[in-house]
């Protein structure tokens, strides 16, 4: 009787388990609720196979409420599914703003990585062209001071201590390369996210980073390509202009030999053409980031000292 007793425990878990996860699939707050106060555990609990837990569900489809209830009864935040993947990547990849913040919130680990790509949190927001949930990514480690911007791009530190500025931890976040060498500039320049470089760059990503060739990526535009390489292959006329405002160097030649000129041309990217060929005349202005003038980290510092925590439903328009 003991062993069946424990077998009919075993199987009420399982199917309680998958009761929340479609609960957290379908946004069904009210019966996640019911399912958490019967057994906190169930929190813990995750798909055979693709090992995806509810609070994946539920922040790949955006139930940023079922988040906070999930993170509320202990589930751990960084959990990967089979792809390595955590919550925090997937509302990144389906711009989930609100599930975003929740989880940054919560301290979402920023620096995970997925296992088929490398990329972290920021690949997947630049990627897709979720610049609100780029934003929110980085929120620590952009201070909330007036000036930031002329800050960043002169490397002035006269108003800026270290104890609210990590100049490098920024950088080296804006900058992180995915397998193949791949940073978030160059995956938004290839997907045209015109506000996403434009975020990027102001954020300190840089315009000469180069692709590289490591057996298990496949880089169709060739391996020592700059973003604006990538830009080129995009198609988009904005990007590359973006790029080329930075300092992108239009003469910069891939493992092929191929400028981005070269490159729009194989891709047949004729609109783009004139704008690669020719340097431009004088310097290039272009406007802030309107993501930038947020002070994001001050708000955080604030909503996690509980002051917000305790009110979630408050806490809706940080980006």
């Amino acid at each position: 009787m003991g062993f069946l007793s424990l077998v009919g425990n075993s199987f009420g878990c399982s199917a309680s388990g998958e009761r929340l996860v479609s609960a957290a699939r379908d946004g069904d707050l009210q019966e996640a609720r019911a399912l958490l106060e019967y057994n906190p555990r169930l929190a813990r609990y995750s798909t055979f196979g693709g090992r995806n837990s509810p609070l994946h569900y539920a922040a790949a489809q955006g139930h940023h409420e079922i988040v906070s209830l999930l993170l509320e009864s202990g589930v751990e935040i960084n959990l990967r599914n089979y792809r390595g993947q955590t919550a925090l990547m997937q509302a990144c990849q389906y711009g989930h703003w609100e599930v975003v913040q929740t989880l940054m919130l919560f301290n979402a680990n920023i620096h995970r990585t997925d296992y088929l790509n490398g990329g972290t949190a920021i690949h997947f927001a630049a990627l897709h062209g979720h610049a609100r949930c780029l934003r929110l990514v980085l929120a620590d480690y952009v201070p909330s001071i007036p000036n930031f911007l002329n800050q960043t791009n002169h490397r002035s530190t006269e108003e800026v201590s270290d104890a609210d500025f990590d100049d490098d931890g920024l950088v080296k976040m804006v900058n992180w390369k995915a397998d193949g060498g791949l940073t978030p500039l160059h995956m938004a320049a290839l997907n045209g996210h015109v506000e996403c470089v434009q975020l990027l760059l102001d954020l300190g990503a840089s315009v000469s980073e180069v692709t590289i060739e490591d057996g298990t990526t496949i880089d169709l535009i060739g391996s020592g390509s700059t973003p604006l390489h990538y830009a080129a292959c995009g198609g988009n006329a904005v990007c590359c202009q973006l790029l080329i405002a930075r300092g992108a160097n239009l003469a910069a030649k891939n493992a092929s030999g191929s400028t981005p000129l070269m490159v729009a041309h194989s891709w047949h990217r004729n609109s783009i053409e004139e704008i690669l060929s020719n340097e431009p005349g004088g310097q290039i202005r272009t406007l802030a980031s309107p993501y930038l003038c947020l002070p994001l980290m001050s708000i955080m510092s604030i909503a996690r000292s509980g002051v917000w925590l305790e009110v979630p439903k408050q806490v809706t328009c940080m980006y």
